[in-house]
């Protein structure tokens, strides 16, 4: 539970290396999360060249702590092979929750960077990265060893829960 309470958004990060072993032990926490009907219609696609993070960093300001990052993990969707494709979108969401209390939980530091649904992006995403397309974008996870930190916040708000009926 540590890991849920204490995660932030990290954007500022150090120079140092994520090891590979670090990395695939990020993805395997990625690939257990739930699936509907255990479909699993995501693909991930690590980014760890510093010329390509450089580019995606000046796509939008939304994404420049990309320009510092070690490395970025790109959640996507296999839209037409899933079972159910109408949750496709919750199964990324669920398996880039694993992934950043994973690297939360490794010392490392990272931010969801939205993709989905907003078209530009997924567009500009799979122009230079090469995706197929049909491959759907859905979250860009910026990752690195944190250079700032940030003090948990509680935020249980009881006014936002409802008992048996609203």
């Amino acid at each position: 539970m540590n890991s849920i309470f204490t995660r932030r958004s990290i954007r500022k990060y150090t120079n140092e290396a994520v090891p590979s072993s670090l990395i695939k032990n990020l993805l395997k926490a990625a690939m257990s999360a739930p699936s509907a009907c255990n479909q699993q219609p995501w693909h991930f696609l690590v980014i760890d060249d510093r010329s390509t993070l450089d580019k995606l960093s000046t796509h939008n300001s939304g994404y420049s702590m990309l320009k510092e990052a070690s490395l970025a993990i790109l959640i996507c969707g296999e839209i037409e092979t899933a079972i159910l494709k109408h949750f496709w979108a919750e199964d990324c969401a669920a398996a880039t929750q694993n992934l950043l209390l994973a690297a939360h939980a490794s010392g490392l530091g990272g931010v969801w960077l939205g993709v989905y649904p907003e078209e530009n992006k997924g567009v500009f995403l799979k122009e230079v990265l090469n995706i197929p397309n049909h491959i759907t974008p859905f979250s860009l996870i910026s990752l690195g060893y944190p250079a700032e930190t940030k003090e948990p916040e509680d935020r249980y708000n009881e006014d936002k829960i409802h008992y048996g009926k609203w």
